[in-house]
Parts: C-alpha cells; structure tokens; sequence
C-alpha cells in the first residue's frame, strides 16, 4: 500500500480502470455482491491496500450519503489520485449504467415475451448468492475475536426476530463497541 506523501504512480490507471470496469458488472444485486472480487482484485491480486483498510473505507462508504460503493473514488485516489477517483468512479458506474439503459430498453420491447419472467425469477438466487458472498467476505475479515462475533451474531438474531429499526441496531453495536474499546478491550492505537 502506499504511504502518506507517496508519489502516486499514473501508471496504475490502466489496472484501475481495468478492475472498476470489470467489478462493475458483477454488481447484481447490488455494489456488496461484487465485494469477494474487490477484496481479491484490490488486496490479493494488486496489492493496493490491505484487507482491514478495505473493510474500514467500505465501512465507511455504507455511512456516507450518496451512492454505497463510492469506496471506489476512495482505493482510486490512494492508488493514483485525484485523476485515479476519477478514473475508478467513470469505469465502476459508466458501464453498469449502459448496461442498465440498454437492458430496461430490451426489457421493455420483450414485455409480452414468456421467457421474462422465468429470467428474472432466475436472477433472484444469483442476486442473493452474490450479497451472501459478499457478507461471508467481509465477515471473514471484520469479526477477528469472539466479541466481534458475539456482537455480529446478536444484532442478526435481534433483525431476525424483531421489528427493531436496524438504524438504531446499528447505533447500539458502535456504542458497544466504542466502550469495549474505551474499557481497554480491543487493539489500542501505539
């Protein structure tokens, strides 16, 4: 990964743009679904940033108004800056949104067609296999210790069996979390 006050090599844009264009289409279902290929592609293959850190800006980007994978402008600019946000944002959203258009336009023509149906009844488990992958990915590096996953397992038997506003089930593990950390209970800053 690079350091603060790094040169960002320009270098990297064809990579960037490479992998935003390619995970851009693995988003059925949404922008999780393409998380296992991010991490692989970002950390394993690349080498742009560790896992934690992409956990932490994909935590991050969840918070942040706007569209959920905005985390691309963010590996895009510690990659290669400003013009490497650019870059990430256009190749991850450009391609996704043509496919769109011409999809919803194809959609609309073929609205008799008695295979449409059958598609997207198809569609629904491919959706949510790819979310259920991105949640194991992302699971596999966030809950590192037996209250993490304490926590992690008590807020989805609360979302399960309750109507609790998961809003607030959310507020209620950053506060948990932030007195196991207050209390000396986690890894501390050196």
């Amino acid at each position: 990964p690079r350091q603060l006050g790094e040169p960002r090599p320009m270098s990297q844009l064809p990579a960037l743009i490479g992998v935003f264009a390619y995970l851009s289409l693995l988003t059925v279902g949404g922008g999780l679904a393409a998380f296992p290929e991010l991490k692989t592609l970002v950390v394993d293959v690349h080498h742009w940033m560790s896992f934690d850190a992409l956990i932490h800006l994909y935590s991050v980007g969840q918070l942040a108004p706007g569209p959920n994978m905005m985390v691309v402008a963010a590996i895009g600019e510690r990659v290669s800056g400003p013009i490497g946000a650019l870059a990430a944002v256009v190749a991850f959203f450009v391609p996704t949104g043509l496919l769109t258009f011409g999809v919803g336009r194809l959609w609309v023509r073929l609205e008799g067609w008695p295979w449409l149906e059958a598609i997207q009844r198809g569609l629904a488990p491919v959706s949510i296999g790819l979310l259920f992958a991105g949640c194991i990915t992302i699971a596999r590096g966030a809950l590192t210790d037996t209250a993490g996953v304490a926590i992690a397992a008590s807020l989805f038997a609360l979302m399960v069996l309750t109507r609790i506003n998961p809003a607030l089930l959310i507020l209620a593990s950053a506060l948990v979390g932030a007195a196991m950390f207050l209390g000396g209970y986690g890894p501390h800053p050196a």
